[in-house]
């Protein structure tokens, strides 16, 4: 049987958890989330994890911030006039807002919070700043 290796398609079921235990996801009890190797398409310390696996094969790492989703940078929060958010948006703390970049690339932000007059969005992934822990099993290489 081989090892993960890049270019390789494979399916893995996860269970991602924090330093304190909180679980943030998992795909233990819906579908395997597949991706290829070397994409670029997950996490460089998921990657990393995931290469030399075997098929059958379970582990658990635990993937430092600069590997995950990279620190949590205060400059991505911001104070915006409320008259910035279209009225028939809803304010709550957690609101995810989408917006455009001036490129026309899709950005996100969270909603931290909000009064009257000012709202403080947070353009930081939720999980940036955090280490993450990983129980991962190799399903199949394709």
């Amino acid at each position: 049987m081989s090892d993960a290796k890049l270019g390789d398609t494979v399916r893995i079921h996860y269970t991602g958890t924090l330093d304190d235990g909180t679980r943030f996801d998992s795909t233990v009890s819906h579908e395997p989330m597949e991706f290829t190797l070397g994409e670029g398409n997950v996490i460089p310390g998921f990657e990393s994890a995931v290469l030399g696996m075997s098929v059958g094969e379970s582990k658990t790492v635990t993937i430092a911030y600069d590997h995950a989703y990279g620190p949590y940078r205060a400059e991505m929060t911001q104070e915006v006039p409320r008259t910035a958010i279209p009225d028939d948006i809803e304010l709550h703390e957690g609101l995810i807002l989408s917006a455009e970049s001036p490129d026309g690339i899709p950005i996100s932000f969270v909603v931290k919070s909000f009064d009257s007059e000012l709202v403080t969005i947070d353009g930081n992934h939720p999980l940036a700043g955090r280490d993450l822990t990983f129980a991962l099993e190799l399903l199949a290489i394709r």
